[in-house]
């Protein structure tokens, strides 16, 4: 059943406030996949807070337009289904690159992250890049790293005093 003008609308607005929001997007050709298998890709990028939505591509055009994923229009053509990170940047590119291990018919056809579109196979980079919690972790990790440094070494003086005055001992006590 078609799609009447303010169903159209809705759609549009709706991909439209998600694109203003994502942190990258991933567009994968999905024909040959079954509906439990587009399910099953449903419920997992549920899981990982990613928007997913099989819309028509007249529908993405005016749809993205005007945010960082305009630079996909040239490319949206086929059955495409749409990811958009909403968490972090990697998170849609790890939930398609996961899928699609298992399903060889799931292909990535666009990947785009901050205005810039990348070939399809960058989406190994993307899906590798860290989530915020294992950014911020890396970054305190950093951050420690010269003050535990320091610490040790500070701690190293009195304990080589400690070592020499226990040597000093053992000597005396063997003379």
């Amino acid at each position: 059943m078609p799609l009447n003008l303010e169903q159209k609308k809705a759609i549009v607005a709706e991909v439209a406030d998600i694109a203003g929001k994502a942190y990258s997007a991933v567009a994968a050709e999905y024909r040959g996949l079954t509906v439990g298998e587009m399910t099953e890709l449903r419920v997992k990028a549920r899981e990982s807070g990613v928007y997913l939505r099989v819309i028509k591509n007249t529908l993405v055009h005016r749809a993205v337009e005007g945010t960082d994923f305009a630079c996909m229009q040239e490319g949206l053509t086929g059955p495409l289904v749409l990811a958009f990170s909403m968490e972090d940047p990697g998170s849609a590119a790890r939930v398609i690159k996961d899928f699609a291990k298992d399903h060889k018919l799931l292909e990535v056809k666009l990947v785009a992250i901050s205005g810039k579109l990348l070939p399809a196979s960058e989406l190994e980079t993307l899906a590798k890049m860290p989530t915020y919690d294992q950014a911020i972790s890396m970054l305190m990790g950093t951050m420690k790293a010269p003050i535990q440094k320091l610490t040790s070494t500070l701690n190293e003086v009195p304990g080589k005093l400690v070592r020499t005055v226990a040597a000093i001992r053992d000597a005396k006590e063997a003379a």
